[in-house]
């Protein structure tokens, strides 16, 4: 059990630490915004934006924690389709970017829409640098790094 939670939070923090890094880096970029914005961005989904964009630093730390978590739920998920799926772990390069397409695609086609920002664009709708940008960051940033952790956790425990 401990071997599995190891593989999971190496898994999650390593996608989780890329993909706010990119967040960041490209926001600031496009419109300037500060980490700070990023993250309360993050936790709008939870609080509502007006909200989050209130609540200073506290919502802040709350969007990093909202963040993270979400990084190692998807880290789990791969985790145990993992155990199911053995070719999860022998492909894991070709799954593992496959993977962050799919968790693109969840992520904005269903918890962003049923999240407190009520989204009502879908990625097609997305200028085309923001959808590129945000399809490369899931397969190589989040999709691609799981997999490798749960191949390097899956091998070093056998």
């Amino acid at each position: 059990m401990r071997k599995a939670l190891l593989t999971i939070l190496t898994g999650g923090l390593i996608a989780g630490i890329l993909d706010i890094t990119y967040a960041c880096i490209h926001s600031y970029i496009r419109r300037g915004s500060t980490p700070i914005a990023v993250l309360q961005s993050v936790a709008g989904g939870a609080l509502g934006p007006k909200a989050a964009r209130e609540g200073g630093i506290k919502t802040a730390a709350l969007g990093l924690a909202f963040h993270f978590l979400i990084a190692i739920i998807a880290a789990a998920v791969y985790y145990l389709a993992s155990r199911v799926f053995p070719f999860l772990i022998n492909q894991a390069v070709i799954c593992g970017i496959l993977y962050g397409l799919c968790v693109y695609v969840v992520m904005n086609c269903i918890v962003l829409q049923l999240s407190a920002i009520h989204s009502t664009t879908y990625p097609w709708s997305y200028p085309r640098s923001v959808l590129i940008g945000g399809l490369l960051i899931h397969m190589f940033g989040i999709g691609l790094p799981i997999a490798l952790a749960v191949r390097w956790g899956s091998k070093k425990w056998k």
